[in-house]
């Protein structure tokens, strides 16, 4: 039964439409109060990539929770906070510093403050403003909608970002081997221009997710750390969507040999079964606000480093390893490239494109996505399309049978979605 009183994300109260009721989730599929079983194609937002209930990350919160399950961290720590500290700074040597928090908007709003305070500990108040890109996305609280494209999911919130410079997105393609600057040329003036007042940029490295969907060169990434290196800019690398093996490296920067001044990530970091995100920077940055007044980053919500969290993100990283993640990620790509391709020839669809285990369908219109949802509830799917785009972040451990069922019927549905939609009416696609 759905309550009235639950406010759903992006929606009215009450919920339109109604919220499907989930009443238990096993392995990669959702179990429905109604008795149906769908297959989830999303893993609740990117984040459940081992499916649900995993053994290792269930027992290891059952264990801590015999233990310990919250203390506040101020002024208090606990080990597995301390590990979990220790693995993110071995696996991103560049930035060693932790900083818990508990969602990814939080991760971003803290590493906006952490690049201002660094430049005020160093004598440069002045050095306060952002570049952001445009069709970016950082999260919804205010800060965070402050660095996201105004035009896109924040339009009645456009004041917040009054203090940001947007500079354009970069030109869409992964493989795209063009060497032609022209993606960069606003970041660029935006830099040249504007350096003594910039503290930082923020990007999502590789995929521009819910603002774009779309994947970049690595060579922009790479071009875009010499520019932050010749004018004093802070690199902030958005990594809460794209971190853990989601484009087929550990963190996407990856792709580019670069290292960020910053790094955010959540999401996937507990195996989507609590919430918990992290604010990583370097050991500059953080000697510098330690070492200068007032000697400590102003900063600290009240569950940060939650115990229960922090144990399940320990098992998480271990679990990555243990399932020899990277293979099972090539696989996804190539297997969703397979499948995916005839997509193009579709009318309706205006373009497909993987890396990684995400799969992306744009279709024509945002109503002629939004369609291919009933179908896919029919065939036991569960898929969420987003504005134009229906799209696939599915576990990295389904079986050869569930990856083909998963894809097959993405397919299938697509295709009968536009085939209904153009006898309905042919000017719709």
């Amino acid at each position: 039964m759905n309550s009235p009183k639950a406010w759903h994300p992006y929606n009215s109260l009450p919920a339109k439409p109604i919220p499907l009721s989930v009443v238990s989730a096993q392995g990669h599929y959702l179990h429905l109060a109604s008795g149906e079983k769908l297959l989830d194609g999303i893993a609740s937002w990117w984040t459940a990539i081992f499916g649900y209930n995993h053994p290792a990350l269930v027992e290891a919160i059952t264990q801590q929770s015999k233990q310990l399950s919250h203390v506040m961290f101020g002024g208090l720590t606990h080990p597995a906070a301390e590990q979990l500290a220790d693995t993110l700074a071995q696996l991103s040597p560049a930035t060693p510093s932790v900083f818990f928090s508990d969602s990814g908007s939080v991760a971003v709003e803290v590493a906006l403050k952490m690049a201002r305070q660094y430049w005020q500990a160093l004598g440069k108040s002045d050095k306060k403003r952002c570049v952001a890109l445009k069709q970016g996305y950082h999260g919804d609280t205010w800060g965070a909608m402050g660095v996201s494209d105004p035009d896109s999911l924040h339009q009645q919130f456009r004041d917040a970002s009054a203090q940001t410079y947007f500079a354009d997105a970069p030109l869409a393609g992964f493989d795209r081997h063009n060497d032609d600057n022209d993606d960069l040329a606003s970041v660029q003036r935006l830099f040249e221009q504007h350096h003594q007042q910039l503290a930082a940029i923020i990007i999502e490295p590789i995929w521009q997710g819910a603002g774009a969907m779309n994947f970049y060169r690595p060579d922009y990434l790479r071009k875009l750390r010499t520019l932050c290196d010749r004018y004093q800019v802070l690199l902030i690398c958005d990594e809460i969507a794209t971190g853990f093996g989601k484009t087929g490296k550990l963190f996407a920067h990856q792709h580019a040999n670069i290292t960020p001044d910053i790094l955010c990530l959540g999401k996937a970091l507990t195996g989507g079964m609590l919430t918990l995100a992290t604010t990583c920077t370097s050991t500059a940055i953080s000697d510098a606000i330690s070492n200068n007044p007032p000697h400590r980053f102003m900063h600290g919500p009240t569950y940060m480093a939650n115990a229960l969290a922090c144990a399940c993100a320990n098992a998480s990283i271990a679990l990555l390893h243990d399932i020899d993640w990277q293979p099972k990620v090539n696989q996804w790509q190539n297997e969703m490239r397979n499948s995916l391709t005839g997509l193009n020839d579709i009318d309706g669809v205006q373009e497909m494109r993987v890396l990684g285990h995400i799969g992306i369908i744009e279709m024509s219109s945002a109503e002629l996505a939004a369609a291919v949802q009933p179908l896919a509830l029919a065939s036991g799917l569960w898929l969420r399309p987003f504005g134009n785009w229906v799209y696939l972040t599915p576990a990295y451990t389904m079986n050869e049978t569930e990856r083909a069922r998963l894809l097959d019927t993405t397919v299938s549905v697509v295709k009968q979605t536009c085939q209904q939609k153009l006898r309905a009416n042919p000017e719709a696609i």
